[in-house]
Formats: structure tokens, C-alpha cells, sequence
């Protein structure tokens, strides 16, 4: 695994913004994946975290593109 494999923090926002945002970003073929850990910690039986923030990944070399579709989306 070299540095570009790597996931990336690329945007926290609910849930609406964030399936816009991956749509757009599947559009560019770039994939990405999610972690809510509120809903991760109800499942497991502890409370934590903030109910609408859902963090967004990315591979660290498509996180340039990435910021460019996001900030056009949230801007």
C-alpha cells in the first residue's frame, strides 16, 4: 500500500449533503465511503457522536478532485 491508498477526511455533513455529494462524486468516478459513528455507536449499544454528522472519504489521490466537486456543491 503506497501513500495515494490511503483514505481521507474530505467533508462532515448530514446526510442529505453527503449522498449529493457522493452521487457527484461517483459521476467523476471517484469513489468514497462513509462513517457515521453515531448510528455505528447506537448499533453497538453506546451513544456517541453528533446525529448529523457523516464523515466522507476518499483515496487520497482523488481527494483534489474531490474538494473541487465538493466545495461547487456546498459553496
Amino acid at each position: 500500500m503506497n501513500d495515494k491508498d490511503k483514505t481521507v477526511l474530505v467533508y462532515t455533513g448530514n446526510e442529505v449533503i453527503i449522498d449529493r455529494i457522493r452521487v457527484n462524486l461517483k459521476k467523476e468516478g471517484i469513489n468514497s465511503i462513509t462513517k457515521d459513528g453515531f448510528h455505528q455507536g447506537i448499533n453497538a449499544g453506546f451513544v456517541g457522536g453528533t446525529p448529523s454528522s457523516i464523515d466522507l472519504f476518499v483515496l487520497e489521490s482523488d481527494s483534489e478532485k474531490a474538494i473541487e466537486i465538493i466545495n461547487a456543491i456546498v459553496d
